[in-house]
C-alpha cells in the first residue's frame, strides 16, 4: 500500500518538472502527507494547474464522506472490477511526490523512506472523483494506485505505489483504451530507486517537518 508520502519541492521546480501553474496561496511543502488531508494533485480535469484534493476517494455515489478513509489506495489488479472502475476510466490524476514511506516488520515496525536515486520528484498514478454532500458541499478526492513491489520494495513491503515513467504522465491524463492504461500499472524499476531507514517521527501526521527525512542508523 501507500499510506504516507512527502512532497516538499519549491514552486519553480514543480512548474519546470510537471508543467503546471502553482498558486502559492494553496501549495506548501509537505513532509508527511497523510490520508484525510487536502494534498496537491494534477488531474485530467485541468492538467495545467496544481490542485488540492482530499486523500481518500469518496465515490460520487457514496452516502457518507467517511468512506474515503477506506479508499486511500486502489489495487491495480482489480481496478476495473470494484468501486474505482468509473474513476479509472474517466477521472485520473498524477499525485506528485519526492518520496514515500513504508514500514518494515523487523520484528517491530521500522519506517523507511523510498525515493529516486537522483532524488528527483516523480508522479504516482491516481484516480479521483467529485462528491456532493447532503448539505451541498462539493469535495474532490483521490486514491493512489498500487501494484506488486519491485526487488527493492519487496524487502520492506508487499505493495508499492504505481510510479509512472515521465513519458507516461501525459498519457495517464489522456483518454486511452483500458488496455493501454493497464499497461502502465506496473512496478517501477528498482535500479532507479533507493531506500533508507528514518525515525519514528513519521508515525504521527502531526509531525510535518524536514527532520522526518533524516536517515537513522
Amino acid at each position: 500500500m501507500c499510506g504516507r508520502y512527502s512532497f516538499a519541492v519549491v514552486d519553480e521546480l514543480i512548474e519546470e518538472r510537471f508543467g503546471v501553474r502553482v498558486r502559492t496561496a494553496i501549495y506548501k511543502a509537505r513532509y508527511n502527507c497523510a490520508p484525510g488531508q487536502d494534498l496537491a494533485v494534477i488531474s485530467n480535469e485541468d492538467p495545467s494547474e496544481l490542485r488540492l484534493y482530499h486523500w481518500g476517494l469518496i465515490p460520487f455515489w457514496a452516502k457518507e464522506k467517511s468512506i474515503g478513509y477506506k479508499l486511500i489506495n486502489a489495487r491495480s489488479e482489480s481496478i476495473t472490477e470494484k468501486s474505482y472502475k468509473n474513476a479509472f476510466r474517466s477521472r485520473r490524476c498524477l499525485v506528485p511526490a519526492d518520496s514515500f514511506f513504508e514500514w518494515k516488520k523487523h520484528p517491530a515496525k521500522e519506517p523507511y523512506r523510498i525515493l529516486m536515486k537522483d532524488e528527483a520528484p516523480f508522479s504516482m498514478a491516481g484516480i479521483w472523483d467529485k462528491w456532493t454532500s447532503p448539505e451541498g458541499e462539493i469535495i474532490h478526492s483521490f486514491s493512489i494506485m498500487t501494484t506488486s513491489p519491485n526487488e527493492l520494495l519487496s524487502q520492506v513491503h508487499d505493495r508499492m505505489p504505481v510510479i509512472l515513467d515521465k513519458s507516461d504522465e501525459k498519457r495517464w491524463l489522456s483518454p486511452l483504451p483500458e488496455s493501454e492504461l493497464m499497461d502502465m500499472l506496473k512496478p517501477y524499476p528498482a535500479e532507479k530507486m533507493k531506500a533508507y531507514k528514518i525515525s519514528q517521527l513519521v508515525n504521527s501526521p502531526k509531525n510535518d517537518s524536514a527532520e522526518i527525512l533524516t536517515p537513522v542508523s
